[in-house]
């Protein structure tokens, strides 16, 4: 039986995805994975994604550059979620920062950005308020 065949997918056919950096262990971000995404980021060496909301097949860093490159894939033990360790090249995140995880929750439920944005938005990719 290959890993494949291990995987338990959602009705839709998806398995989220963690991408850790894998030099520093950050938890970069987390995306969406369909079979075909799956079998394409294992063939290329870069990460491949299935957006929910545009239902669409997608290269991580296909409009802004910002590639991962695949160093390891896993999965745990109950098979229904796979951990992707990356060199990340720039931001993860569409608005700009190292980590989609960028701010901490605060008490009294506020919120603080934890960490410096390394680019704006329009920076990434070449156009003013496109996120």
């Amino acid at each position: 039986m290959s890993f494949f065949e291990r995987l338990k997918y959602t009705a839709d056919g998806l398995i989220p995805a963690i991408v850790q950096e894998q030099s520093t262990g950050r938890v970069l971000m987390m995306a969406w994975m369909n079979r075909a995404s799956l079998e394409t980021t294992l063939a290329t060496g870069k990460t491949h994604f299935w957006s929910r909301s545009r239902q669409k097949f997608w290269m991580k860093g296909e409009s802004s550059g910002h590639v991962q490159v695949v160093k390891d894939v896993a999965f745990d033990c109950d098979g229904d979620t796979l951990l992707i360790q990356v060199e990340q090249t720039g931001a993860a995140c569409h608005e700009g920062y190292k980590s989609c995880f960028f701010r901490s929750v605060t008490e009294g439920a506020g919120e603080r950005v934890t960490e410096a944005q390394l680019q704006t938005p329009g920076e990434i990719y070449g156009k003013p308020g496109n996120a």
